[in-house]
């Protein structure tokens, strides 16, 4: 009956444990947004880092804490994360889609992601990936073969459809700079 009592008890964090848990996550959400499956995992981590013998149960249980924490202070908030990054992942010329599958990959949940991908638009986000990259209407080289295909290659690879990247390709420069100065970027 004592050995189930002392598995049980030991399955449970000490508040040295709980405290640095709560320290833990105040620290790391003040430097950067997070998710919570990242402030979860970071938790996760840190904690078998940090004490030693520390059993699955109270990894879990530490980093649940963490979480618990962070929605009661108001600083976790999978939401506000998604449209933040998403703001600004399309001023950084991506594409709805790799921002949808960015944001599944953090985490966020998908009734999020499809909330804060509503409003993208692709072309405006195509258009600041030609600036970034000095493509199509910002080129600043002669057109050739191989450079067409090197830039519609990369709004492909930047997930934009075909259509999007030949329009953005063949834009003067001046509808561009409207498109971008007209655009909005959420």
């Amino acid at each position: 009956m004592d050995l189930i009592d002392d598995q049980a008890q030991s399955d449970q964090p000490t508040p040295r444990m709980l405290a640095w848990a709560r320290n833990s996550a105040a620290y790391r959400l003040s430097r950067q947004m997070m998710t919570e499956k990242q402030l979860f995992d970071a938790i996760s981590r840190k904690a078998r880092e940090k004490f030693e013998e520390i059993s699955v149960a109270q990894v879990e249980l530490l980093a649940a804490a963490a979480v618990t924490f962070a929605y009661d202070n108001g600083a976790l908030n999978d939401q506000a994360y998604a449209e933040f990054k998403t703001r600004s992942a399309v001023r950084g010329g991506k594409s709805k889609r790799v921002i949808a599958q960015k944001l599944s990959e953090k985490g966020v949940a998908k009734d999020a992601v499809a909330a804060a991908v509503a409003e993208v638009d692709d072309l405006y986000a195509a258009v600041a990936l030609a600036r970034k990259r000095a493509f199509g209407p910002f080129r600043k080289v002669d057109v050739d073969e191989k450079r067409t295909a090197k830039e519609l290659s990369a709004f492909a690879r930047g997930g934009f459809s075909f259509e999007i990247g030949k329009k953005v390709y063949a834009m003067s420069r001046e509808e561009a700079e409207d498109i971008l100065v007209g655009g909005r970027a959420l």
